[in-house]
């Protein structure tokens, strides 16, 4: 049990609102991405390989899926990681079948395998956040998830916690709204509009670089890291305010 004390006070006469993503930060679903990406990019790069004559490494859950997937839109992740590889594959459609070998195909297919590992392994969540957002919310923050997947808000019921938020905008609201993914600001914008908040007024809450670079981008008025996988530096470089290694350092006023 982690019994560290808080060091670092959100005060209400400072903010109006906190903005938490959702994987890695409330829910430890984060583990189970990885997972899905590993299993999805090491079948497909071992076969990719194969025909054209070619070792391609396979995909690191650690340092492939922090540079190039976690905190992006699924289609923008799978572009991000083949690039990376000078894999060029066409683009496709979202109603692509996971058999298709396109961007959206491989998307499609690795939401089927993080879904069947959501119904087998269910949702843990980070009770130190938890304890945090029923803090802000008795000092009457307004509270919001920003999450790419498409999942949030399966995920979110599952674990018994849609009533702790006023707003959220998931991934099917990005696809809906044509909204830019992280690192570009928009869905954290989206959630302050909805909730009626300033950007300036209000605090993002990310432990992915690309979640906090759009923070920053969105001209947040604190953007505070979460780090847990010992990348603190990483979340600095990219515009954090404030890094911590979990929000029982946090606590509300």
């Amino acid at each position: 049990m982690n019994t560290q004390t808080a060091q670092h006070v959100l005060r209400r006469s400072d903010y109006d609102a906190v903005i938490f993503d959702l994987d890695g930060v409330i829910t430890q679903t984060a583990t189970l991405h990885k997972l899905a990406w590993k299993a999805l990019f090491d079948d497909f790069l071992e076969s990719y390989g194969a025909r054209h004559g070619e070792t391609q490494p396979s995909f690191d859950a650690d340092s492939d899926y922090r540079r190039y997937i976690d905190g992006k839109a699924r289609y923008d992740g799978v572009a991000s990681f083949l690039a990376s590889r000078s894999i060029e594959l066409p683009y496709g459609d979202p109603s692509d079948g996971p058999e298709l070998e396109t961007v959206c195909g491989l998307g499609n297919k690795k939401n089927e395998l993080y879904r069947e590992l959501l119904a087998r392994l269910g949702v843990e969540v980070y009770p130190s956040t938890v304890d945090l957002i029923h803090a802000l919310r008795a000092k009457t923050f307004a509270t919001a998830v920003v999450s790419a997947s498409r999942n949030c808000a399966e995920v979110l019921e599952a674990a018994g916690l849609t009533n702790l938020f006023d707003t959220r905008v998931d991934g099917i609201d990005l696809e809906r709204m044509q909204l830019r993914g992280k690192p570009e600001p928009d869905s954290f914008l989206e959630a302050a509009r909805r909730i009626g908040v300033e950007p300036a007024r209000a605090v993002v809450v990310e432990d992915a670089i690309a979640g906090v670079e759009a923070g920053r981008k969105g001209g947040f008025g604190c953007v505070i890291g979460v780090d847990r996988t010992g990348h603190a530096e990483a979340l600095k470089a990219a515009g954090a305010d404030l890094v911590v290694t979990d929000l029982v350092e946090l606590s509300a006023d």
